[in-house]
């Protein structure tokens, strides 16, 4: 059975707390597993969920600011420590790849892991995965930065009471799947006869920015949308003249941008009590709203249903 979730690894923005860890989240998507800006102490994180170092499948790096990146070497090291057996992808703003070739070398080891390097060149780049397309946004930070969105197409949701009427059943049922229609005793019957509309689920992860285009592009329709609020909007000056986002403004983005599920992170130091975010977003977001903690697990919102006609 699939899995979609995201696990929390840390929630901290540029110095760690006693409570809130430095930058880690890993979203499972059914065969990938992805680890999105691994900051420091990373790698112990993962002992206390359930995930491992070699379900790992990709790694992406918004920026190489460092609590989005200082867990690289170690999480780099642990997969070869483990002989991951499987390639693991990253990718990064091309413009850091010095900084990329550094923490991979960072100290000496003997490098086992097979990691294939693909650097993001352009805004709107786009990967293929197995499940669906990754793409990458540039977003507005003081250096080169790209946020991600998952993007699973469009498909059908076949209805067994009417493949039972037309008698469609076993290998059938594939063959329909894959040709859009079958023909029985002289009539054709199409995929769209017996089945339903499914629409494929979509996820944003959008770190260290100011608003911009990049950020209403990745959380448009979002099921599961995971932004930053490093400030409340007291501090909305300073919030734009460092490049963040406000828990104010992160909530007007998802409504505006029909997200479904809300996860706000990426919280300042400066705040010691974390309710203040869920109230400021709450005044402009109605719908599913956690404010994150470290080892949060989220589960992606169920499927939206298909519009009629």
């Amino acid at each position: 059975m699939s899995m979609r979730e995201l696990v929390v690894l840390g929630t901290a923005s540029q110095a760690p707390t006693r409570q809130r860890n430095h930058n880690g989240y890993v979203l499972r998507w059914d065969d990938e597993v992805i680890l999105f800006d691994p900051g420091e102490g990373s790698q112990r994180q993962l002992l206390h969920t359930t995930v491992t170092a070699t379900d790992l499948t990709r790694i992406c790096v918004t920026h190489f600011h460092g609590d989005h990146c200082l867990g690289l070497p170690g999480t780099i090291q642990r997969l070869s420590l483990d002989r991951v057996p499987h390639p693991v992808a990253v990718h990064f703003p091309a413009g850091g790849a010095e900084y990329f070739a550094r923490l991979r070398h960072a100290t000496s080891f003997y490098e086992t892991a097979e990691l294939q390097v693909t650097p993001i060149e352009t805004d709107g780049q786009r990967i293929a995965l197995s499940c669906g397309t990754l793409e990458a946004r540039r977003l507005r930070h003081p250096i080169e930065t790209y946020g991600y969105r998952l993007i699973e197409p469009d498909g059908h949701r076949m209805l067994p009471e009417k493949l039972s009427a037309y008698g469609i059943a076993g290998p059938a049922v594939g063959e329909l799947i894959r040709v859009g229609h079958l023909d029985l005793d002289g009539r054709r019957v199409t995929r769209d006869e017996v089945s339903e509309p499914r629409p494929g689920q979509r996820f944003a992860f959008v770190m260290d920015t100011g608003l911009c285009d990049g950020v209403y592009a990745l959380a448009e329709h979002a099921d599961l949308l995971v932004i930053e609020s490093t400030f409340l909007e007291s501090e909305a000056a300073l919030a734009a003249e460092v490049g963040h986002l406000t828990a104010a403004q992160a909530a007007r983005v998802a409504t505006e941008s029909g997200v479904r599920r809300l996860v706000l992170t990426h919280f300042s130091q400066r705040y010691s009590d974390s309710r203040r975010f869920h109230d400021e977003a709450r005044e402009h977001f109605d719908g599913d709203l956690i404010i994150a903690e470290d080892l949060t697990v989220v589960q992606l919102p169920p499927r939206r249903v298909a519009s009629a006609g």
